[in-house]
């Protein structure tokens, strides 16, 4: 299983296709950086509304490696699903569409193996596309803008997170971004059992997660008590609920605290019950399709 996990691996990454993602997130978080590094201050400006014209803002600390990071996971981590997708939706059906799907099911493992093998390199993808993102985002950002406390909007208020209780939020929000980009993996993945072409599921990959999010930010009180609750678009942005922390009694920040931890525990095994599912119907699927090519 190892030696199929490495010719699956190696089969992702001689792909130009799949280098498309990391230089596009490279491309649009240097643009990011160079931004706010230059025209920063207009950006808070905005961002701070009425704030800024009753306290004086100190620009120059607030503008710093975790808020840039912030920015930027908030402004990507929507589109990168799309580029999950380039790769999720050619596993199978690239396959197919080469004409090496047959010869792939006469090897001595079942078609269950071969897709879970498959799906584990696709995973292994996405965890290092994230791994990508955190070095630009999160080290490049510290590097070129320093570390200071950081500032979270929250409707009408400001969160003040001290620098020293940051870190750990990061690591756990690109854990949670990891299984949220690896449901849309699966569903991809599912997508393209069906298919002899891989633009057929990445198409529809694309749509079907840009549908969603549009449903999933819509507000119609029967729709929002009913179906939202179950889309997993309405769950991939949990991530943020790790920066939102309890205030305590003279509302200041109760360090090292989440305000509410079990809707990001639901979040997450809401997402993880959708893997299953998607993965279980891909499994199902193939053992019963006629491979003719």
């Amino acid at each position: 299983m190892w030696k199929l996990l490495q010719i699956e691996l190696f089969k992702i990454f001689r792909k130009p296709r799949t280098y498309i993602s990391f230089g596009a997130i490279a491309a649009i978080i240097i643009l990011i950086q160079l931004g706010l590094k230059f025209d920063g201050r207009s950006y808070l400006e905005l961002l701070m509304g009425d704030i800024s014209a009753s306290f004086e803002v100190p620009y120059d600390k607030v503008l710093n490696g975790y808020f840039v990071a912030f920015v930027i996971l908030n402004a990507l981590l929507i589109h990168v699903p799309l580029l999950v997708a380039l790769v999720a939706g050619d596993s199978v059906a690239g396959e197919a569409n080469m004409g090496t799907l047959r010869l792939l099911i006469t090897k001595p493992i079942t078609r269950t193996q071969l897709l879970l093998v498959k799906y584990a390199a696709t995973v292994i993808y996405t965890v290092m596309l994230l791994a990508w993102m955190a070095i630009l985002a999160l080290l490049m950002s510290i590097l070129f803008f320093g570390t200071n406390d950081i500032l979270i909007a929250r409707n009408d208020v400001m969160e003040q997170i001290e620098k020293a209780d940051i870190l750990w939020r990061y690591m756990a929000a690109f854990g949670f971004a990891a299984v949220a980009l690896s449901t849309v993996a699966a569903l991809a993945f599912l997508l393209s059992v069906f298919a002899d072409n891989s633009i057929g599921p990445i198409v529809a990959t694309m749509c079907i997660v840009i549908v969603f999010t549009i449903l999933s930010e819509l507000k119609i009180p029967m729709y929002d008590k009913t179906v939202k609750p179950y889309l997993f678009t309405s769950h991939m942005l949990a991530w943020k609920g790790f920066f939102y922390s309890r205030m305590g009694p003279d509302n200041s920040v109760i360090r090292g605290s989440i305000e509410n931890l079990p809707a990001i525990g639901r979040s997450f095994w809401i997402l993880i019950g959708y893997i299953v599912a998607f993965l279980g119907t891909a499994i199902i699927s193939f053992k019963r399709k006629d491979i003719l090519s």
